[in-house]
């Protein structure tokens, strides 16, 4: 990694030496930095990605400003629901540009869409926890540190299909929107300590990306 510069404004802006390996077309990605992991920036530059962080309190009219080709909404500690100002600013780029949540991320964007969350009583920690990707069947081996969940109840109501389960426990581990170029995942994709079974989540938003445009 080469480092991070800082624009006039305050936005660092990421700048890796790992080769990319999405081609020639590069992709600009805003980052939401709600206490983000920093291999989740390694991961957009792999995938052919330009990223920009911004501060969690950075409003959807500054980031639409940026024009970016999409918007991913970062982990961070603590209770969703009491992040309102960046729940505040994902309704208002939902349907404009796409988006990828990553744990706290993930719940903010089912909260933006209508979810609710809960505290769980036991938190979902270590790098051994099987997920199920209800698309294909396959189980997926993930990274987790969370204690907040996405309620599935509250799901029904809305226009959100869930992806992804805890083979623990039947949680939510990921939802899609059905209309808008929306989805997010409860597990760290970002996190490899041994299998890189969700690696893939990072290309289905560069392809996202490509087809929005």
């Amino acid at each position: 990694m080469k480092g991070e510069t800082l624009q006039a404004d305050g936005q660092a802006v990421l700048d890796f030496s790992a080769p990319q390996i999405n081609g020639d077309r590069r992709y600009s990605v805003v980052l939401i930095d709600c206490g983000y992991k920093r291999n989740i920036a390694r991961q957009l530059y792999y995938h052919g990605c330009d990223v920009t962080v911004v501060s969690a309190f950075t409003p959807a009219e500054e980031i639409l400003k940026q024009n970016p080709d999409g918007v991913l909404l970062s982990n961070g500690p603590g209770d969703p629901a009491a992040v309102t100002y960046v729940i505040e600013t994902i309704r208002g780029l939902i349907g404009k540009k796409p988006l990828f949540g990553i744990c706290l991320g993930h719940q903010l964007l089912a909260l933006a869409l209508g979810g609710s969350t809960y505290k769980l009583k036991f938190g979902h920690r270590g790098a051994n926890q099987p997920v199920k990707r209800l698309e294909t069947g396959q189980v997926e081996i993930t990274s987790q540190n969370h204690g907040f969940c996405v309620d599935i109840d509250s799901l029904k109501h809305t226009n959100v299909e869930v992806t992804h389960i805890n083979l623990n426990d039947n949680t939510v581990e990921g939802i899609s929107h059905r209309d808008y170029p929306a989805f997010s995942v409860q597990y760290h994709p970002e996190a490899a300590p041994g299998p890189h079974d969700a690696t893939y989540l990072f290309r289905k938003f560069v392809e996202m990306m490509r087809d929005a445009s």
